[in-house]
């Protein structure tokens, strides 16, 4: 049975805050303070402008999900949705849950003309996502992360 996606509503909030908390644990070995997530996630959920939540459905039941943000390039005169906070249970994996889901987020930039492109990131070592991301049609870029991060 073939997935079901749709955007995410304030109803989606306790599987969103288990999923980025599982994410962070598994892909970087990071313990996330839930209260700290429940705040950010909320956020998002009340305020569109920030990001959307995608959700897979299987059974009715949440299967995966994704975050999408944007970011303004002047150079390309366009958005690029960042697809960021992925996360698929377990029992989902591996059955083309992400992929329908990476799908549906992509056609929806596709139809959207101020979209220019998909970006996402991915650990380095995490050869198992980056695999699948070239399978949908990623490429990697030229380009390094760098960050400065405020800890308040």
């Amino acid at each position: 049975m073939s997935p079901q996606i749709r955007l995410a509503t304030p109803a989606d909030l306790e599987f969103l805050v288990a999923a980025n908390r599982a994410m962070a644990h598994e892909t970087e070995h990071r313990e996330l303070d839930e209260a700290t997530v429940r705040a950010g996630v909320a956020a998002v959920l009340a305020r569109r402008e920030l990001g959307v939540y995608w959700i897979a459905e299987q059974g009715g039941e949440p299967a995966a999900c994704l975050l999408v943000t944007t970011e303004w390039s002047d150079w390309r005169n366009g958005l690029f949705w960042w697809v960021q906070s992925v996360y698929v249970e377990p029992e989902a994996r591996r059955r083309g849950v992400f992929s329908a889901l990476y799908r549906q987020v992509r056609d929806a930039a596709l139809a959207d003309p101020g979209v220019c492109g998909l970006r996402l990131y991915v650990e380095r070592d995490n050869q198992r996502a980056q695999a699948t991301y070239r399978r949908l049609g990623m490429a990697e870029t030229a380009y390094r992360l760098m960050e400065e991060e405020f800890h308040r």
